[in-house]
C-alpha cells in the first residue's frame, strides 16, 4: 500500500477564441489595445487554468461545477475574483498552496515586460507570496488555431499542502 503524502498536485487546461468585442485580461493584468477572449466571465484563461489546477489538486472538481457558465451571477465576472474564491474553497478543504507554474500559449501578446506583475497579481488574489507563482509563456510556432491568433490557451500546475 503507497503511503498517503501530505503533498497534492493539479494540472489545469483553459482555452478560449479572441474576440474584438472584450478587452484582453491575462492573470488579472489588462492588455490596452490588444483583442480580447470570448468566454462567460472575462475569459482569463491563466486564472482560469489554475483555478482547475487548485480544484484539481484537492479535489475538489472543476471550474465548471464552481462556477457553471450557466449561472447570471458569473456572467462577465472577474476571473481574479473566481480565483480568490475557489481557493478559499481550497483552504476549506484543509489545503493550501505550496507553489503554482502557469504557462500562457499563444502567438501574442508578448508577456515578458508583464510576467512578474501577472504573477503577482495571481499570488496577491490568493494571500501568497509571488515567489510561490509562476508565469510563463509559449508559441505554437504558427501551428494550430493558436498559431492563426484565433485563440489562446493556458496551462497551469498546483502543488498543495495538507495544513
Amino acid at each position: 500500500m503507497a503511503r498517503v503524502s501530505n503533498l497534492r498536485v493539479g494540472i489545469g487546461f483553459d482555452a478560449h477564441a479572441l474576440t474584438d468585442e472584450a478587452p484582453l485580461v491575462l492573470a488579472g493584468v489588462d492588455f490596452p489595445g490588444e483583442r480580447g477572449l470570448a468566454g462567460h466571465s472575462d475569459g482569463d484563461v491563466i486564472s482560469h487554468a489554475l483555478i482547475d489546477a487548485l480544484l484539481g489538486a484537492a479535489g475538489l472538481g472543476d471550474i465548471g461545477e464552481l462556477f457553471p457558465s450557466g449561472d447570471p451571477e458569473w456572467r462577465d465576472a472577474s476571473s481574479i475574483r473566481l480565483l480568490q474564491r475557489a481557493y478559499e474553497v481550497v483552504k476549506k478543504a484543509g489545503f493550501e498552496l505550496v507553489n503554482a507554474d502557469c504557462v500562457l500559449v499563444g502567438e501574442e501578446p508578448r508577456i515578458g515586460p508583464m510576467r512578474k506583475a501577472m504573477g503577482a497579481r495571481l499570488a496577491g488574489a490568493l494571500g501568497v507570496r509571488p515567489d510561490q507563482v509562476s508565469v510563463r509563456a509559449t508559441t505554437t510556432d504558427g501551428l494550430g488555431f493558436i498559431g492563426r491568433g484565433e485563440g489562446l490557451a493556458a496551462q497551469a500546475v498546483a502543488l498543495l499542502a495538507r495544513i
